[in-house]
């Protein structure tokens, strides 16, 4: 009995975590913006969180849209990869695809930019084409 309680105690605070490193992709300080999106790249790519991103994933999207669009280079870098992990974690099911349907033109035009760093474009590339594989319906 004490070792669900324990697991249900821990649980909840990863997910208190997360919480707070998305409430961070917001922050005015790009280097809290960057320390956040490494958090969730590893919390995303260390365990199944598909229940707990299905109810914040308009929010997550709306605040990694931002980090592409005002970020620079490892900004927009980490925002790529994350958003790779986050379609991962969605699957291709509808909200997998809503979320990559609403940032593909915001990828398309990071990868495009001649101006944004080597790193942060390839991140696009990769994400792009991870999300396109998992979650586009849309067979163009």
């Amino acid at each position: 009995g004490s070792e669900a309680v324990d697991e249900a105690g821990q649980e909840e605070e990863a997910e208190d975590r997360l919480k707070e490193h998305m409430d961070n992709l917001l922050d005015k300080s790009a280097k809290s913006r960057q320390a956040a999106l490494q958090s969730l790249r590893l919390a995303f790519s260390s365990k199944t969180l598909s229940d707990f991103l299905l109810e914040r994933r308009l929010t997550l999207t709306d605040s990694l849209e931002k980090c592409l669009k005002k970020g620079k280079g490892e900004e927009q870098a980490l925002a790529g990869t994350v958003l790779t992990l986050l379609c991962l974690q969605m699957g291709s099911g509808p909200e997998g695809e809503e979320a990559f349907r609403s940032l593909k033109p915001l990828l398309v035009s990071v990868l495009t930019d001649s101006t944004a760093s080597p790193s942060a474009r390839q991140s696009c590339a990769t994400a792009l084409g991870m999300c396109c594989y998992i979650a586009a319906a849309d067979l163009e």
